[in-house]
């Protein structure tokens, strides 16, 4: 009896020690993966390098810019098949590890090559490519968190971590972007923004073999079952595609990304590496809005996070109307950093409660995409309204983005979150 007494004991002590371990291993996971995202992305250190030479090599207008762009989005949006394949289909008995391998040698292939192109058409096509490896990385690193977070509880907690380590590389990334712009020539700005990305998956290969856990899974038809059913039961959840609604609404708003590039150098002549410095002082927003998050937010309930973080929006967004001068660009890039940072920890944290378990991939990377899907949209409406029907105004295009912002509190309450805490899973998850 004193033995069958003692064994759960030393169970429950052993699970005890495990999930401190366990998480601080995620913790530094998620920091790698997302330091080489926030590098290897195409809004990351290539991205102004190949703004500025579409703009002055090619001729291209914000509109050509953002519409031809606009084809790298495509592998974030059909996210879910790269969900839908992990779950199902294990690599070498892995449900996660061996994809995010194959993926991270795919980034560096891609952005080797980049390194050795000019003409538009080719240039777009292989930046495709990255896009296809990076987008895969964030599915598998996706499931990973919402396969986690939900077992911990903190789900909330790896998203901020995830943004925050996103975030200190795209400050580099902005700065270093705008450096080799000002010194080199636009294509030799965007090559050696190639060859310093294609480094980084190296990254996401040691932290994937050193940090990740995965026990080896097999293709058997049981598996494939219960798989299955927990498709099923992310389709059959009115609870998600709520979830979804929502998040395509609060993403739509037109985006004035690409307008504003062209408005803060052809109007207001910012230097490059001014430009590139303000992407580093944003990105130190959102840095900042991770440790405001820690610090003061993280007992706020779920529907108190939604609505400060359409607040803040709102605030930040119509605050551009402001921008005059390099003192007020400062000031409001900051601001919209701090914004954006807690709208992302509100809203990606929304989207992993209510992944069903054995579907993580797929559920959370439906979400996503559908959130990339509405930000696609968004840029490009931007850029047309800016062209069309605004005559290359800017104030009204922000003005209409600040206004629909707002309207997304219309809808919180659809969610009926109550008092559920960030990172507590919303509801029963299937077997």
């Amino acid at each position: 009896m004193a033995e069958d007494t003692a064994t759960p004991g030393v169970a429950a002590g052993s699970a005890a020690t495990a999930a401190p371990l366990r998480l601080r291993r995620l913790m530094w996971f998620f920091a790698i993966v997302y330091v080489v995202e926030g590098l290897g992305q195409v809004g990351g250190l290539i991205s102004q390098p190949l703004a500025y030479y579409l703009k002055e090599t090619q001729g291209w207008t914000p509109l050509q810019v953002t519409a031809s762009l606009s084809v790298i989005t495509f592998p974030w949006i059909i996210k879910p098949l790269w969900g839908v394949i992990s779950d199902f289909v294990p690599l070498f008995g892995y449900r996660r590890k061996a994809y995010l391998l194959l993926a991270s040698l795919m980034a560096i292939a891609a952005y080797a090559g980049i390194t050795q192109l000019t003409a538009p058409g080719p240039l777009i096509s292989v930046l495709l490519l990255s896009a296809y490896a990076m987008a895969i990385t964030s599915t598998l690193c996706g499931a990973v968190l919402v396969e986690n977070g939900q077992r911990l509880r903190a789900s909330d907690v790896f998203v901020n971590q995830q943004w925050l380590w996103f975030n200190i590389a795209a400050m580099g990334s902005a700065f270093l972007g705008g450096q080799l712009v000002q010194r080199l020539s636009p294509a030799g700005a965007l090559h050696a923004a190639a060859a310093i990305v294609a480094v980084a998956p190296l990254g996401v290969v040691i932290a994937t073999l050193a940090l990740i856990d995965e026990q080896r899974s097999r293709l058997d038809l049981t598996e494939l079952k219960r798989t299955f059913r927990a498709l099923l039961a992310a389709f059959a959840a009115k609870d998600l595609w709520i979830v979804a609604l929502f998040l395509f609404l609060f993403y739509l708003n037109p985006g004035f990304g690409t307008p504003l590039y062209y408005y803060m150098t052809d109007d207001l002549k910012f230097s490059q590496a001014f430009i590139g410095m303000l992407g580093a002082i944003n990105s130190a927003g959102w840095i900042a809005g991770a440790l405001i998050y820690r610090s003061f937010l993280k007992g706020i309930t779920a529907r108190r996070l939604i609505n400060l973080s359409i607040l803040l929006g709102t605030v930040t967004t119509a605050a551009y109307v402001l921008l005059a001068g390099a003192a007020s660009a400062i000031a409001i890039n900051f601001a919209s950093g701090i914004a954006g940072m807690i709208t992302f920890v509100a809203t990606l944290t929304l989207a992993a409660d209510y992944c069903p378990q054995r579907a993580e991939g797929f559920a959370f990377a439906a979400l996503m995409s559908v959130l990339n899907l509405a930000s696609a949209l968004s840029g490009t409406l931007g850029s047309f309204l800016y062209e069309h029907v605004f005559a290359d105004r800017l104030a009204p295009l922000i003005l209409l983005s600040a206004g629909l912002t707002a309207l997304i509190f219309v809808f919180v309450p659809l969610l009926r979150l109550g008092d559920k805490a960030p990172g507590a899973p919303a509801r029963a998850v299937a077997g």
